[in-house]
């Protein structure tokens, strides 16, 4: 016998509807998608335009006060600006000028040039080393008192 329709269920009924339904919103939700990705692409193509553009410019602008501030710096343009403004300046007279002696550096002793100095393979020389550890080892031991071992208390 058939069935009737008014026996089906409801789920049974509206199932390929809901489907249908269903699949047009996921490809209208992905379309929506595609073009708001796209409308931020542009977006931020514009602003990154705008920005290099301003980078550009101030740029241009630090060279051209770099040139102003080399000019400004010049002697001659400083000595006539300082005659327009009126400010008494000018160089100064050869009693103003002190003269410093410098003094000469100490020399050396004699013997004693290399004692310090780094040998050419990158270090202290074995001699100068072993020179400044017995000298370090004596220093330590008039320092405290003792007496160098093997001398007998002499």
């Amino acid at each position: 016998m058939a069935r009737n329709r008014k026996n089906q269920s409801a789920a049974i009924r509206f199932g390929p509807a809901l489907k249908a339904i269903l699949l047009c919103l996921i490809i209208g939700g992905s379309g929506v998608g595609y073009v708001w990705q796209k409308n931020q692409i542009y977006e931020l193509g514009k602003q990154i335009k705008k920005r290099e553009l301003r980078l550009a410019e101030r740029r241009e602008q630090n060279e051209k006060l770099k040139k102003q501030l080399a000019l400004l710096r010049t002697p001659a343009w400083l000595e006539g600006r300082a005659k327009e403004l009126n400010l008494g300046l000018g160089p100064p007279h050869p009693a103003q000028i002190r003269r410093l002696v410098e003094p000469e550096p100490d020399m050396p002793k004699p013997g004693s040039e290399g004692q310090y100095l780094p040998s050419a393979a990158g270090g202290l020389r074995w001699g100068t080393w072993s020179r400044m550890r017995s000298e370090f080892i004596t220093a330590a031991r008039d320092a405290v008192g003792e007496e160098p071992i093997g001398t007998g208390g002499r």
